[in-house]
């Protein structure tokens, strides 16, 4: 194969032609890559090559040659040097993280010999190669101490929290079992989210989400104001264990999913979802009581089991409604962690069965750490001041009806 380092798109291009796109790929990938790096150099050190300005931060130290196996097949890149201020490239590690921890969980199940021939198969298309125990040894090893680290940072004050669960199928004690991912965002006062904490428990038991937020306390965090999750006993009775004096609000996308359950005819489910959604979404609290007690006269007779349901539960969804209008939308339900969990749904599913809880756990701080650096610099809810604007015991209750 032609060296494609120096030459022009149109010898690219010819290059493509002689030798099949298959073929050509990885040099083009290496072109491209080796150009981007050059061109991320220039831009950190804000200066071109030979280049003399007041405004450059560092200089130049040439090239160190480092290879990368990719589903592509092998790279051999030349990573730029600087001499001061540690320059790496961007576009070799974002997004990396979460994908070497998806190889090393399906390494490890074909180290352990509890994979099959289609995971081998997928093994060999994703890292181009073989994969020994002593490479996954000293593969994970590095990427642990990372994420490690990111699991036990430091936490600042958090207004809001937002916690949910999923589960994963995982090797434990010789048996293939359902094990809890436990994970929770914080929200800043100035509208900054972050991945605070997540782990691989047993079960959704109170005795784990308590240890779960005792840590999450132990690491730093404070100032929670508020609190977002599903009604789960567990969660429930941790929360109030470790956060006895924190407004909850039970998500609103959960509450209604539950209402369902409590309809007897079909016919009714659509127009019970739009009368839930009203009321969940009113402008005020005072407006959301008296739709709910619309609610309960329409429905008493209809819907009995419904209306014994929601008497206890929907209003354990208005606690949003201490919160500043123009960030309710953000707060009211749980579903950015869900969006979390169908991003770990869609890399897992390709392991389909972790060999242990460390193999999961590395998936699990990988994408957050992903999430985390994608975060930093986007702010999630606009400036406000907090305030708690109605008394927690102000609730309607179900009308008579004759």
């Amino acid at each position: 194969m032609t060296n494609l380092q120096n030459n022009t798109l149109e010898e690219i291009s010819q290059v493509l032609i002689n030798n099949g796109c298959e073929n050509a790929l990885p040099k083009v990938m290496e072109t491209l890559l080796n150009k981007a790096m050059i061109m991320e150099r220039e831009n950190h050190i804000n200066a071109k090559p030979y280049e003399r300005n007041e405004e450059r931060v560092d200089f130049s130290n040439g090239f160190k040659a480092k290879n990368f196996n990719t589903r592509i097949g092998a790279l051999n890149l030349r990573i730029p040097q600087t001499r001061q201020s540690g320059f790496y490239p961007s576009c070799l590690e974002k997004g990396k993280r979460s994908e070497r921890s998806l190889i090393l969980a399906m390494a490890e199940m074909y180290v352990q010999g509890v994979s099959n021939r289609k995971v081998t198969k997928v093994l060999e298309e994703m890292c181009g190669l073989e994969v020994s125990s002593s490479q996954v040894s000293r593969a994970a090893k590095s990427l642990d101490e990372q994420l490690e680290k990111f699991r036990n940072r430091r936490l600042c004050s958090f207004s809001y929290l937002i916690a949910d669960a999923r589960y994963e199928k995982i090797r434990y004690g010789g048996e293939i079992k359902d094990l809890a991912i436990i994970w929770a965002i914080g929200v800043t006062e100035d509208g900054f989210r972050e991945v605070v904490g997540m782990a691989v428990s047993l079960s959704e038991a109170e005795v784990h989400w308590r240890e779960f937020f005792k840590s999450l306390v132990e690491r730093g965090l404070h100032g929670v104001k508020y609190i977002v999750s599903d009604d789960h006993i567990g969660l429930k009775n941790a929360r109030k264990s470790v956060f006895p004096n924190v407004i909850w609000n039970r998500c609103h996308t959960h509450l209604a999913r539950n209402a369902q359950s409590y309809v007897s005819k079909k016919n009714n489910k659509d127009l019970v979802a739009s009368d839930i959604r009203n009321i969940l979404q009113a402008s005020d609290l005072n407006t959301a009581n008296f739709l709910l007690g619309n609610f309960y006269e329409k429905w008493q007779k209809l819907e009995p089991k419904l209306v014994d349901w929601a008497e206890p539960n929907l209003t354990e969804g208005f606690a949003v409604f201490s919160l500043p209008q123009n960030i309710r939308k953000h707060l009211r339900t749980s579903n950015l962690i869900e969006r979390m969990n169908q991003e770990l749904k869609r890399r897992s599913r390709v392991v389909r069965i972790f060999p242990n809880e460390n193999s999961c756990l590395r998936l699990l701080s990988a994408l957050a750490l992903e999430l985390h650096e994608s975060w930093i610099d986007r702010r999630y809810l606009p400036k406000h001041s907090f305030t708690v604007d109605f008394n927690l015991e102000n609730r309607i209750y179900r009308k008579k009806v004759a």
